[in-house]
Formats: C-alpha cells, structure tokens, sequence
C-alpha cells in the first residue's frame, strides 16, 4: 500500500489518534500555585515532557518546561527494560519520552524514570539531575515530604535519598518468579491497579506487594520472522487457571518488614490500596468469581486488619478508580451498586440516585466530593455520550461542566483543572479555574484532524441502546449505503461518546461510501449496572443487540440491509467474527482484529468474571466461543467473508486465538484471510502498520461488499 504522507490514515498514525502534543497527567499543588502536566512539543512529537504551570507568577500565568526528555538523554535513544515494557503495554501507553511522574505531597518534587533512569526534578527551583542508583528503574514515586525517593528496579523495591544518597533495598526477590512493588498481570490489565507500593502520609514506611508468579502456566510469545530469536516466556493467568500469588507487606525504613493479613484463599484479589492522612491504610480484596469483597482497614504496625464493610452482588462486583477512599473528616467514600443505580456513598449515607450513573471519584474535600458521571436510567434526559463533572454534598449535587461532551478534573488548593472533549471542536480543551471562575488555558498542541465527523447520537431497538451514526460527508440524500458495524460492543469499552475526536475514524470509513453505525448494547459501560451486568454468563447478547440497532436504525436511515460489513479490535474483534460466524443472514463480511476466539485463553479476572470457572460451566464457554476443541462454535452453515487480523507479539489476547480460528476455519472448507503482523503487541502504534490497517480494511470490505472505491481520502491509492 502506498498513500499520500497527508492522508487521514497517515496523519492519524503519525500523530498517534491526534493524541500526540495534548497536555495530560495532571496534578495541582494543594497550596493552588501551580499545576504540573505532559506534553509532548508538536502533534507528531512521541516525546512527552514534564510541564509546569505558574498561576501565582508577578506578569499572570506562566507555563515552563520542567524536563526535556531529549536534554536529558543528550540525544541518545530510549532504551526500556522488560519491566517498563509491560507495564506500558498494560497502561495502553504508546508515547516515549517522560510518560509518567509522580510527586510529593506539596507537589514541588517530580520523579520519573527515563530510559531505565531516576530523574528527579525540583518544581519551584526548575531543576532537573539524575540520581546515581541501581536499574533499570521502574515507577519511582517521591515520598510525601519530599525527602526519599522510592523505586522498583530488578524486581526489589528500593529507596534513595533525593540527593542520590543513602540508596538501599526494602525488599529483594527471592527467587526469579518473585518481583515485589510491582502490579501482576490482571491487576494492571484488568483490575486498573497499575502500582505495587504505596507510601505512608508521614513518609517513613511502605506498603508494597509482593507477586510470586510461580504458579501461572507459561506461554511463550515467538516472533516468526526472526527465527533466531528466542520465544518469550509469559506467566499467563488463563481462565480455570492459577493466578500469581499476591501479599501485601509494610516496610519500614529501617528494614523491618511486617506482612499484612487477610483470609488471601477466600479473596485472593487484591483489587486496591489506599493510604492517605484520612485514616488507616485501606485495602479493597475480592473472591475469585468478583461477587464477594471486603474492605479492610490495616495495622501496619502488626499487620492486623479488620472488616469495615461487606459487600456481595449475585453477578459481580464493579471495581472504580480511586475507591474506597476516606474523607478529611474519616467517613468512607466509595461507589455502589446496592440501590440499584451506580452511586457514591459517604459514610452511612448514599448521596446520589438513578438521575446519575456514577464513573469515578475525582477528589475528595472537606465540603464536597468531585466525581464523573453520566445520565442514569433516571435521568430527564438520556444525555447519549455524555460524561459531566459535578459537586456532590450532603445536601445538593451540582454539575460543573456546561457544554454537552465527555468531561472530566483534577482539583486541588481550590483550584480545578478541567478537561472538555465536545462533538463540535477538535482535541479537548484544559481550562484552570480557580474558585469555580477561570484563570486560564493549557495549549494543546494536537495536531487538527482535518476532518469533522458527522454524527448523530441516538437511541436504537426496545432497550434503547445507545448509537452514533455516521454518513458519508458528501452524501446526497435518497441514496441506499453500504453500512459498516464499527463496534467495541463489550465490557470496559464505551464507544459512543458526545465527542469530536471518538469518531473520526469511523467518519474516515464513513467517507469511503458507508453508512457506519457504533452501537453500545448491554455490556458496555455507561448507562446502569444491570445493563453492564446483562451479559453474565452470556456474551453473544452484545451481537443481538448490534442486529437489533441496526434494523431499528434502518427505518430512519439510508441503510442497504443487503449489504452489511462489521469491523472491530479485540473484543469488537471477537464481536465482528462471532457476526459473520452465526448470523450470515445478516452480515456480508467481516474484519476482526486480535479477536478472542476461545475464552478460555483468555484472562482469569476478566473471563472469570462474566463466564464463571470453565470447569464448573463449560457450556458458557462453548456457547461463547467462535471456536472449541471441535471446532467452530455455533456456526451457521452460510460462509462469509472474514479477514482476521492479528500481532504476533501480543501478549494480552494472543496470536492463538486467531489460529485456532483460522484452523477450524480451514478444517470446515471456508476460506478467510489472516493478516499476521510480526512485531506488533495488542497496540499498533508503528506509524506504517497503523496507516495500511485502515487502508486494507477498506480494500476488503469494498471487494465483500461489491462497492466502488468513493475515491476519498487516500483510500483507492493502492500498489503493489
């Protein structure tokens, strides 16, 4: 394939979705002085940089540079450890340069690793040095006081004076199986728990994990282009299977180390941690099946714990970020589910109702709690896409963000940082207020688009789910289109937002002659929890519910039922073949990218989750599956087009699934086209991979579907 160096699928490779050159990670001093952010140089720049943001300055506010990454490395290349390799593939991290930090608690010390290394940078000064420690140097975080510097580096947890002196560890691995401060494998990729250590308030001991993955089978992750490379052994937690084994110690400065106690064989899962100057160390386990989990509060002098609360749900429990929490005045704050509604609850009182769905807890004052939320099923309004920022006290709730779009903040010092994405302008926009009134504006150097999506947001079927529409921008009306199912359509995924950006590249699809339509059916986050809960035990709802949208749209839209294609990546993936699969009545052809075809290959806290244990229910495996040991799954005896598309070095759902589908594909005489990309994890983020995806998947469509080429944006121009 070759394209235009200015074509929508070159630029939106390049500049990495248009995410490149936007400010994020933010954090605002609580003296309200100044915020501390990333931000790459350009829309093309991967290389993030440590930012800060003077709103006390004498001429008003001042942004300056922190840390460049490339004075840093006096322009050498990164170079990043298997460790930092992981943990950015579990975050979804595709940028370089500085991609994280973390400061102490007045905000005026930042920490980051670069390439293996410890920086650290002193905020009000704006200086940055290297400290002289042991690597390759993995999530550094700065005590609270500013005065030690805490690392994870060969899997030991150490510390460092922020002078570079007085380095040791707290903790060494006994074995090669053994890392301590460090997130195991379903608790970054599935439990959002990317951290292993947490500091105490007063800076003199740690609670860190320590994960022994003795247990967890081996696979091994090949690249068959090079031969003469070694397979990559990965501690891969399968459904049915045994996970890492996880405890949790308090380490004190002086090398005493006390381990902390729960019933770890009834919850194993140690989903979060949270220590803050509100009250004890708090600690979130859940059972294996997600349906039991308590909330403990520690001793960290004895390691003792004690029950502060109970929970149980006959499907599963929710995880959110950043809960439980304590308050300033030492009440518990957390979301829940028990109403009915999602809700956040302080103390013994629940504070908000079905009119919100509740999505994170952003901060907690003494007056208030700042969280995200969505319309519930209560709402005036179903507010399609929407995500708000409100205050919530004992008394009132009140939103904060205006424009209709997908919001969100971080507070501090009375000071709020708030982020907008809305459907009528590109990137979002950083506004600083102070006091609820604005002070001032991060740039953004995104790169523009160049393209505005044509959207309509609505509601499709008798479950009203939840839609965008696109057509193509020059569409004439009275003309019948193609149409192109460009779904997510499972748990954790919610594509239909009241955003500019979320639908480029299917307004980019939609360009290239069809009519494409994003539904989030049951499963998907969002709306209630009984909705996100529906599919337990059963993910082929979320196909229903993609066929139901589609004939309820088809009535107010110009849509050729007698021509319909799907598209998707890994769990759309998996829901764009199991498409084609079972319902050939009704899908022409489809394109799956690194699709989970047997779930039992798939991630115990994930699969577990909504299947149960394989060996207790394999029948909820079989039915959800494309593919068993017998073959394919439940598939209709019509054969359509599929192409497949899998990286060969993903590690998340692994190349398997898509040849044991290609396998029983074979084996049943159906032909399909499989697109092995050597290299390439469960992110694409080479610029040329990226580009000719996009650009093959049109290919292919057009010759399933019988469609012309619309001869739009870098899409007909093909060679060999």
């Amino acid at each position: 394939m070759q394209t235009d160096t200015e074509s929508f699928p070159r630029r939106h490779a390049r500049t990495q979705r248009f995410t490149l050159g936007a400010p994020r990670a933010f954090t605002v001093a609580p003296d309200g002085s100044r915020v501390v952010f990333l931000r790459s140089g350009s829309g093309t720049d991967r290389a993030g940089a440590l930012r800060v943001l003077d709103l006390d300055a004498a001429e008003g506010p001042a942004e300056r540079l922190a840390a460049d990454p490339a004075a840093l490395l006096d322009g050498a290349g990164e170079d990043l450890s298997p460790e930092e390799r992981a943990r950015r593939e579990r975050s979804r991290e595709g940028g370089a340069g500085i991609v994280s930090y973390a400061t102490d608690a007045a905000v005026e010390l930042a920490c980051f690793a670069l390439s293996g290394r410890l920086f650290a940078a002193e905020l009000r000064a704006g200086t940055v040095r290297a400290l002289p420690v042991e690597g390759p140097v993995v999530d550094p975080r700065p005590s609270p006081d500013g005065r030690l510097v805490a690392y994870v580096a060969g899997g030991a947890l150490r510390v460092v004076g922020v002078d570079g002196e007085g380095g040791r560890a707290l903790a060494e691995p006994e074995s090669g199986t053994v890392a301590y401060g460090l997130a195991e494998f379903v608790a970054a990729e599935e439990m959002q728990r990317f951290r292993g250590f947490w500091w105490s308030p007063e800076s003199d001991r740690l609670l860190a994990a320590r994960t022994d993955d003795a247990p967890v089978r081996r696979w091994w992750i090949a690249d068959p282009a090079h031969p003469e490379r070694e397979p990559r052994p990965q501690a891969y937690p399968a459904a049915g299977t045994p996970n890492a084994r996880v405890q949790l110690f308090a380490f004190g400065l002086d090398g005493s180390r006390t381990e902390v106690l729960w019933d770890r064989e009834a919850y194993p899962y140690l989903a979060r941690v949270h220590w803050s100057a509100g009250g004890s160390p708090l600690l979130l386990v859940q059972s294996r099946d997600q349906r039991e989990q308590l909330t403990l509060a520690v001793d960290p002098d004895t390691g003792a714990t004690r029950t502060l609360l109970s929970e149980s749900d006959p499907t599963w429990l929710e995880l959110f970020a950043a809960t439980p929490c304590w308050s300033p005045a030492r009440e518990l704050v957390r979301i829940t589910d028990e109403s009915g509604a999602r809700a956040l609850a302080v103390g013994g009182r629940t504070l908000t109702d079905g009119r919100l769905h509740l999505r994170a807890v952003l901060d907690v004052s003494e007056h208030d709690v700042l969280v995200s939320a969505s319309a519930g099923e209560a709402a005036d309004a179903p507010e399609i896409g929407e995500v708000h920022v409100h205050r919530v006290t004992a008394d009132s709730v009140e939103r904060v963000s205006t424009e209709p779009g997908v919001h969100t903040a971080v507070r501090s010092g009375g000071v709020t940082v708030l982020v907008s994405s809305t459907p009528d302008r590109p990137g979002a926009r950083v506004v600083v207020l102070r006091d609820g009134e604005e002070v001032t504006r991060i740039a953004s150097h995104a790169a523009d688009p160049g393209l505005t999506p044509r959207v309509s947001l609505t509601e499709a079927g008798a479950r009203r789910i939840p839609c965008a529409v696109l057509l193509p921008t020059h569409y004439r009306a009275g003309e019948l289109l193609p149409v192109l199912m460009d779904p997510y359509g499972g748990p954790h995924g919610q594509r239909v937002y009241a955003s500019h950006n979320a639908h480029l590249t299917s307004q980019w699809f939609a360009d290239q002659g069809f009519a494409v339509i994003v539904a989030d059916g049951r499963g998907t986050p969002g709306r209630s929890p009984a909705w996100e809960k529906a599919v337990r035990g059963d993910l082929t709802l979320a196909l229903e519910d993609q066929i139901d949208a589609l004939h309820d749209l088809a009535e107010r839209y110009p849509l050729d039922l007698s021509r319909v294609a799907v598209r998707g990546w890994s769990f759309g993936g998996y829901l764009a073949a199991l498409a084609v699969l079972r319902r050939p009545d009704v899908f022409a052809a489809g394109v799956a990218g690194a699709p989970v075809t047997d779930w039992r290959l798939y991630d115990t806290h994930y699969t577990e989750r909504y299947l149960g244990d394989p060996a207790a229910d394999p029948r909820a495996y079989a039915a959800s599956s494309l593919v068993t040991d017998d073959g394919l799954s439940g598939a209709a005896e019509r054969g359509r087009p599929l192409m497949v598309i899998h990286g060969l070095a993903d590690d998340n759902v692994v190349a398997a699934h898509t040849l044991r589908l290609s396998s029983a594909l074979l084996a049943a005489g159906r032909p399909h086209e499989v697109l092995p990309l050597s290299g390439v994890t469960h992110m694409t983020p080479q610029e040329r991979v990226a580009e000719n995806l996009l650009l093959l998947q049109v290919d292919f469509l057009r010759r399933s579907l019988g469609t012309a080429p619309a001869g739009a944006d870098g899409a007909s121009r093909s060679a060999g």
